[in-house]
C-alpha cells in the first residue's frame, strides 16, 4: 500500500465493481489490477471489494425480488413442523431454496478458513492473470459444448452442490463468482439464462454476510480506503449493477458467453505482459 484512496478514486472503484460484478470477468481481479494505476497506487483490499459488492447485491435483491419472494414463501411452506402438504414439499421452489442454502455453505466455510490466503497471497496479479485466462477458456468450452436444455425446475440436489463449490473457487482474484457458477451451470447441461439467474440467486447469502461482515471487522480500523468514500463507492456499485443486470441477461440470451470469453484471455494476457515489464507489481 503507498497510498490512501480518494473520493474519486473510490466512486471509479464503485462504478468497475457495479459493472463488473454480474459479468464472468471477475470484479475483485478488475478491482486489484486498477489499484496500482490510480494516482494512490494502493489496492483498495479484499475488505473494500466485500463491502462494496453489499450494493450490487442490492441491486439482485430489487432486480429479483419476485422470484426472491415466490422462492422464500415456498421454501417457509414446506419447512418440517409446519404441517406442509406433499404438494408443497415438492415445489420445485421450496427445493431451491434449500439448494440455495447449501449451496452458500462451501463459500461460507472456504472463506473463514483461508481468510488470510485470500487476503494476502492470493491476490498476487500473476495468478489473477491466470485465472482469468484458464477460466475463461473453460467458460468457452462449457458454452460451446453445453446442452443449454435445464430449466432451474430440473434442479437436483447434486446440482445445487456443484454449484455451491464452483461459486467458492471464486474466492481466489480472476476466477469470478458468476463465472465460476455459470460454467458450472453449462457443464451440468442448464440453459444459459438459468445459469445466470442462478448464480445472482446463489451468490445472495454469501455476498451479503461476507460484506456485512467485512464491515464489521474493518469499523474503525484504519485502511487503504475510509469509510465514506467506501459508502460512495457501494452506493455507485448498487445503481450501475442493477443496469448491468437487464443489459447481461439479455447479451446472454442473444449472444452466449464468448465476448466474455475473449475479453478475459485478453486481459489476462495483457496484465501478464504489463508484469513483466515492470509496470505493475505482482503484490
Amino acid at each position: 500500500m503507498t497510498g490512501v484512496i480518494s473520493w474519486w478514486e473510490a466512486a471509479l472503484l464503485g462504478l468497475l465493481q457495479g459493472i463488473t460484478e454480474f459479468l464472468p470477468v471477475s470484479s475483485s481481479a478488475h478491482l486489484r489490477i486498477l489499484g496500482p494505476f490510480l494516482p494512490s497506487g494502493t489496492d483498495p483490499g479484499a475488505a473494500f471489494t466485500a463491502i462494496t459488492q453489499i450494493g450490487t447485491e442490492l441491486a439482485v435483491l430489487i432486480f429479483f425480488r419476485k422470484d426472491i419472494l415466490r422462492i422464500a414463501l415456498a421454501w417457509f411452506a414446506a419447512l418440517p413442523g409446519t404441517g406442509a402438504s406433499a404438494a408443497a414439499k415438492a415445489n420445485p421452489d421450496a427445493r431451491l431454496g434449500w439448494l440455495v442454502i447449501i449451496g452458500s455453505l462451501p463459500i461460507a466455510i472456504l472463506g473463514l478458513l483461508f481468510q488470510h490466503a485470500i487476503e494476502t497471497y492470493l491476490r498476487n496479479l500473476y495468478l489473477t492473470a491466470t485465472m482469468l485466462i484458464v477460466f475463461g477458456l473453460i467458460l468457452g468450452a462449457a458454452d460451446r459444448y453445453g446442452k443449454h436444455a435445464l430449466p432451474l425446475s430440473r434442479m437436483r440436489w447434486r446440482d445445487g452442490i456443484i454449484f455451491g463449490f464452483a461459486q467458492a473457487m471464486a474466492l481466489i482474484p480472476g476466477v469470478s463468482r458468476s463465472g465460476g457458477t455459470i460454467t458450472a451451470g453449462l457443464m451440468m447441461g442448464y440453459t444459459r439464462e438459468a445459469a445466470a439467474r442462478y448464480s445472482f440467486l446463489l451468490a445472495i447469502p454469501a455476498v451479503v454476510a461476507s460484506g456485512f461482515y467485512q464491515l464489521y471487522k474493518s469499523w474503525g480500523v484504519a485502511g487503504p480506503v475510509a469509510a465514506g468514500p467506501t459508502a460512495l463507492a457501494t452506493i455507485i456499485a448498487f445503481f450501475v449493477g442493477y443496469g448491468v443486470i437487464m443489459v447481461f441477461l439479455r447479451i446472454v440470451s442473444s449472444r452466449g458467453y464468448w465476448p466474455f470469453v475473449v475479453y478475459r484471455v485478453v486481459l489476462g494476457f495483457v496484465v501478464i505482459a504489463l508484469l513483466n515489464m515492470g509496470i505493475i507489481s505482482a503484490h
